[in-house]
């Protein structure tokens, strides 16, 4: 597993100042409070971390770790919670991972079973947000281009016509085509039959090349109708680069942590409806190996510092195509979240792999 942040060198050079002791009391604080949401105090403290150390000691350690910025006292208690840097390093080094159990893997593998990709990657979303009520989000596969299985011209009115692409995995993709003249349905059924007789299979790209070569075979007129939908079918290609598929958000709006917090929360689904955010740091994630958790704002991209971000890219035939993840609030199950993505992740490669 590896990790996201941007601190990273300064948490490595604090964990070489801390003392077991230390680490034993502030993995117990976090623990203690992902399980219940409340103030940590030494007392707690010292029955959950199973040292044998005087109250005076726990509050003196307490001091230093607050010092140190991992954790940080509400003004409304005498306990201590943990700040996004004591997530950090709690994530980075003291978290013990639990993995999933061979029938939770059998499970989640009968829930992605290979289908068309849009479904396979919604069915994926849909099962993050499930497994962790919180919100899911797979970035749709960013293949080299778009290719297609079948295409058929539909026409709606004058001068208007629908292209349907069917892609060699089944999705289908419908464009509206504005034509300069009005297309007979013989005209428009020769003009599909020869696209799908010479190019299927192929992507709009490869086909924009060798339609050159075939223009002698073509009327003026059918030639135009074709780069109209070569022309749409890039079109198409193009927005399959920059979409995501985003499931259960509304959960989000159901934990505390987020809830009491409306502006925000409110930035929050800014981020989901502008995308460019969530885009961006998904890249990231797909430009790294295995499983990155991006905690509150040390990512620059998340907008909020109870929020927090875990990911995992996925892959085709050995090539990473996509990101899943799963966004929710700081104070998370990590152990649990991770191998949930992790796992998801390489069942996604194989599903996608395999159709």
């Amino acid at each position: 597993m590896q990790v996201n942040g941007n601190n990273a060198e300064k948490l490595c050079r604090m964990a070489h100042m801390l003392s077991d002791r230390a680490r034993i009391l502030l993995k117990s604080l976090v623990e203690r409070h992902i399980y219940d949401g409340q103030p940590v105090g030494s007392r707690a403290l010292a029955r959950f971390s199973g040292l044998d150390l005087s109250p005076a000691s726990i509050r003196n350690i307490m001091a230093d770790l607050e010092e140190m910025g991992f954790i940080a006292s509400p003004h409304t208690s005498a306990g201590r919670v943990p700040t996004p840097r004591g997530y950090r390093f709690f994530v980075d080094t003291l978290l013990t991972v639990k993995p999933l159990d061979s029938l939770e893997v059998n499970q989640l593998e009968w829930q992605l079973q290979p289908d068309s990709t849009q479904r396979l990657v919604s069915a994926a979303s849909q099962m993050l947000s499930d497994l962790t009520r919180f919100a899911g989000v797979v970035k749709t596969p960013q293949l080299s281009g778009l290719a297609f299985r079948h295409i058929e011209f539909v026409s709606l009115s004058e001068k208007r016509l629908l292209l349907i692409i069917v892609t060699p995995e089944g999705d289908v993709q419908n464009r509206i085509l504005h034509a300069d003249r009005n297309y007979s349905e013989s005209e428009l059924t020769e003009a599909a039959n020869f696209l799908n007789h010479h190019f299927t299979g192929l992507t709009f790209d490869e086909i924009k090349d060798r339609l050159k070569e075939q223009l002698n075979e073509l009327r003026e007129n059918m030639t135009r109708l074709m780069a109209l939908a070569v022309d749409a079918g890039n079109e198409a290609a193009t927005e399959t680069k920059d979409t995501y598929v985003l499931s259960g958000e509304n959960n989000l709006l159901h934990v505390q942590d987020l809830s009491s917090n409306m502006q925000s929360l409110r930035r929050l689904f800014d981020m989901f409806e502008q995308k460019t955010g969530l885009l961006q740091l998904l890249d990231i994630s797909s430009q790294a190996h295995g499983v990155q958790i991006f905690i509150g704002g040390d990512s620059g991209l998340v907008p909020m510092d109870e929020c927090s971000v875990v990911t995992a890219p996925y892959e085709v035939d050995g090539s990473v195509v996509g990101t899943v993840g799963v966004i929710g609030p700081t104070r998370m199950a990590y152990e649990r979240v991770i191998p949930i993505v992790d796992v998801t992740a390489k069942l996604l490669s194989s599903a996608l792999s395999h159709q």
